[in-house]
């Protein structure tokens, strides 16, 4: 696994006052991709298609990915700032957070989309964007730069006091580092100025510019002027101008017309009637020639994937048609052999055919014997057994137990026990949530709280009885398993609707379910019962207590 050292002055060329020293892309060893690569910054459309191929021609992830890289710096170098950020967000698709060797290449798109949503003016997305490339960038400078680039989107946005906070934080740190030092003052002090016209900024933008001019740094020398010329514009109209002038040397020795054409924009307004000719001439060529080559690459990069996709498809359709004449001859050198065989075929599939009918039947006799028991078994366990428990937990915790009742409920038990072989539904004149809350409350205790949420009657309009009793015997059976197992203080049973389903959320401070637990006949017969209406239930162990959720649709389908 190489290096990829020639994107790094690429990434973010035309952002110099946040420049990282990004680690580079992971090198892969895919011949396309070199090809593109070789390319890269020297040719452009050439390198696109390269890329463009590799993204459509292999299947590892990791090389699709750093095709949609290339392709989306080099549309942001061309001024296709949303082409590049399509192919951007195309690349974050096949690209896995968890995956190291991924992570160079998620931290050039996260930062390469900060700087296309700043230059959109989409701050909020851009500043998003920075905070997902830090969480990658392990170098404390690179860092430091990053931030920065935080801060001038701050500035950027007009939150002048989260951007002063962030540059003296990083001032504090960056003493060392003269360059970065500059960049940060100039920034700082600029900031400062904007919020308050007031402000004396003069000095520490002077400071800056000299330290970038001890250091031979154009690009620093470049931000420097600009802000020296817009301090110095109301109140030294000639120091605007003088520093205008030597931004303008500086933009023709770097080369970039983009930064070339904001200079004469601030040079027309400065200088004298004699000199505006020539810069307005200027600027209106290089504003001109910059949209002309932004209109020409997008239209170019549209091209060539069209024609990949188009020679793509050409090539399939040549495939299907090659692999269709083939299929045409071997079928008709097998149609003779498939006729021979065919009687002697269909001797045995109708002999295997009637042995399997007599296994299907066999077995799905057991079956109605199996769910006939587990039927039985799970109206015996919710009759019987939980009405006993919750006979025996009033008899234990409640102070006072009116012995008629006590009569009643039993007598009542005892005559559920003797229909349980009957397919007859227990009817109730009180409403579902009415009785469900009767149900869920009767577990509380002095040691137990029961707190309820969201049961009321749109809840459950549109559920059927059958749905409702399954979900009473399922409630019903975890707050049994709740009593006897968990020793939890507080329950918490939330309801809700979102989508056509009903969500219950279940949640206890109890001691959870240990790792050695086995499922009884209660649990399981609850998990048939919420498969059966067509539910969905999960168990999450935190570090303490219990979660269950537990989500099935308003209407059942046959």
């Amino acid at each position: 696994m190489r290096t990829l050292n020639i994107i790094l002055p690429i990434l973010f060329a035309g952002f110099f006052a946040c420049q990282p020293k990004q680690d580079p892309l992971p090198r892969i060893s895919a011949p396309t991709l070199e090809k593109g690569e070789s390319f890269f910054k020297s040719n452009n459309d050439s390198a696109f298609y390269y890329f463009n191929l590799v993204a459509g021609s292999t299947t590892d992830s990791l090389v699709i990915a750093m095709a949609y890289t290339y392709m989306g710096i080099i549309q942001s170098i061309e001024g296709d700032y949303y082409g590049g950020q399509e192919s951007l967000l195309a690349s974050l698709t096949y690209l896995d957070e968890n995956r190291q060797s991924h992570h160079q290449c998620l931290l050039a798109d996260y930062h390469e989309l900060g700087n296309i949503c700043l230059k959109l003016k989409n701050y909020d997305a851009a500043i998003d964007y920075f905070h997902k490339a830090l969480d990658d960038i392990k170098d404390p400078d690179n860092r430091t730069i990053v931030l920065n680039g935080i801060a001038l989107t701050y500035q950027k946005k007009g939150d002048f006091d989260q951007a002063i906070a962030l540059y003296k934080s990083l001032l504090a740190k960056s003493t060392e580092n003269r360059k970065e030092y500059a960049r940060l003052l100039s920034n700082y002090a600029r900031t400062k100025w904007l919020k308050d016209s007031s402000y004396r900024a003069g000095p520490e933008l002077q400071y800056a510019l000299k330290i970038r001019k001890d250091s031979n740094d154009n690009r620093g020398l470049n931000a420097s002027y600009a802000h020296l010329a817009d301090y110095y514009s109301t109140s030294m109209p000639d120091s605007a101008l003088y520093y205008a002038q030597k931004r303008y040397e500086i933009v023709r020795i770097i080369n970039n017309p983009e930064e070339e054409v904001e200079t004469l924009a601030k040079l027309i307004t400065l200088s004298p009637p004699g000199l505006l000719k020539s810069y307005f001439v200027r600027y209106q060529y290089l504003r001109d020639s910059i949209q002309t080559a932004r209109n020409a690459a997008k239209n170019q990069f549209a091209l060539i994937r069209y024609e990949a996709e188009k020679n793509k498809a050409d090539k399939l359709q040549l495939q299907q048609d090659n692999a269709q004449k083939e299929i045409q001859l071997v079928r008709q050198q097998f149609i003779l052999i498939l006729a021979i065989l065919l009687f002697g075929s269909a001797a045995i599939m109708i002999s295997l055919w009637y042995r399997k009918r007599q296994q299907q039947l066999e077995a799905a006799s057991q079956q109605t014997i199996q769910q006939h028991k587990l039927k039985t078994s799970q109206k015996v366990h919710d009759v019987v057994a939980n009405g006993l428990y919750r006979l025996m937990m009033d008899i234990q915790y409640k102070p006072s137990i009116d012995k008629d009742q006590l009569v009643d409920r039993i007598d009542s038990l005892y005559e559920q026990s003797r229909d349980i072989s009957y397919e007859q539904t227990m009817t109730s004149i009180l409403p579902f949530h009415e009785k469900l809350a009767e149900l869920l409350t009767s577990f509380a205790s002095d040691r137990t709280r029961i707190l309820i949420v969201g049961n009321d009657v749109t809840l459950w309009e549109d559920t059927d009885k059958v749905v409702q009793q399954e979900v009473e015997h399922i409630l019903q059976e975890l707050l049994v398993n709740m009593q006897k197992h968990s020793q939890a203080h507080s329950v918490l049973l939330k309801f809700e609707r979102q989508n056509g389903h009903v969500q219950i959320h279940y949640t206890d401070d109890g001691i959870g379910i240990p790792s050695q637990f086995k499922y009884g006949n209660g649990l399981l017969n609850t998990e048939n019962r919420i498969k059966k209406i067509g539910g969905q239930h999960t168990f999450a162990h935190p570090g303490k207590g219990l979660k269950i959720h537990i989500s099935f649709p308003t209407s059942q389908t046959s």
